[in-house]
C-alpha cells in the first residue's frame, strides 16, 4: 500500500504540476481584484477536485462500459503521459499551458460572469485537470490493491488540488522567488520522472495483454 500512494502521489503531483501552475495564474489573473482572484482560485480548485474525484471513483467502469480494458488504457494512458513529460523536458508545456491563458485573457474583461468562465476554463479544466491527470487518476485508481487504499488515493487528489489553491494565492511571491531559472530546472527534473512513470504503465500494459493473449508465457 506504501509504494501505490507514493506512486500516486509521485506520478500526480508531476501531471498537475501545481507550482508550475503559478505563472499561468498569475498571467490569467492580471488586472483582476483581490476579490475576483480568491473566487477565481477556489471555484477553478474545487471544480477540478470534482472532476479528478469522479474519475477516481468511476473512471475504470467507464472504459469498461465503452470496452476499453485496463491494460489498453494504459498503454494509451501511459504514452499520452510520455508525450506530457517530453513537452517538460523540452519546455514545450509551458508555452502550451502560456497559449491557452493568453487565449483566455484576450477574450476575457474580468465581469462577474468572466470570473466563473475562467475559472472553469482554461484553469480547472484542462490546466489543472486536463487529460494528464485524469488519464493517470484512472490509471492509478484502477490498480488500488483494496478499498483502503483507493480512499487514500482520493486523499492525496484532494491534497494536491488544495496545494494548487494554497499556490494560487501566493502564486505573484512564488513565481518571483523560482525565477525564469527555477521554473526550468524544476520542470526539466519533473519531466524526466514522468517520463519514466508513464514509459512503466506502458510496460505494465503490454505485458498484461501478453498474459492474456499468451497465458503462461510469461
Amino acid at each position: 500500500m506504501g509504494d501505490y500512494l507514493l506512486n500516486a502521489l509521485v506520478t500526480l503531483a508531476v501531471t498537475i504540476d501545481p507550482i508550475g501552475l503559478a505563472p499561468i495564474f498569475v498571467a490569467l489573473t492580471r488586472g483582476m481584484t483581490d476579490l475576483q482572484r480568491r473566487q477565481t482560485a477556489i471555484r477553478a480548485t474545487i471544480t477540478a477536485m470534482l472532476v479528478l474525484l469522479a474519475f477516481a471513483l468511476v473512471g475504470e467502469k467507464l472504459i469498461t462500459f465503452l470496452g476499453i480494458s485496463i491494460p489498453a488504457f494504459r498503454i494509451a494512458g501511459g504514452l499520452l503521459l510520455f508525450r506530457i513529460a517530453f513537452e517538460m523536458v523540452f519546455e514545450r508545456r509551458d508555452k502550451r499551458k502560456q497559449a491557452s491563458a493568453d487565449r483566455a485573457i484576450e477574450e476575457t474583461s474580468f465581469d462577474q460572469d468572466d470570473v466563473r468562465h475562467l475559472a472553469i476554463f482554461p484553469l480547472a479544466i484542462p490546466l489543472i485537470s486536463g487529460p494528464g491527470a485524469i488519464s493517470a487518476t484512472i490509471l492509478i485508481a484502477s490498480g488500488a490493491p483494496d478499498t483502503l487504499s483507493l480512499l487514500g488515493l482520493l486523499v492525496i487528489v484532494a491534497l494536491l488540488i488544495l496545494s494548487c489553491l494554497l499556490v494560487f494565492m501566493a502564486a505573484g511571491p512564488l513565481d518571483r522567488a523560482l525565477g525564469d531559472t527555477g521554473r526550468i530546472v524544476l520542470t526539466r527534473l519533473l519531466g524526466v520522472l514522468l517520463a519514466a512513470l508513464s514509459v512503466q504503465f506502458v510496460a505494465d500494459g503490454i505485458v498484461a495483454i501478453a498474459k492474456t493473449a499468451f497465458p503462461g508465457a510469461l
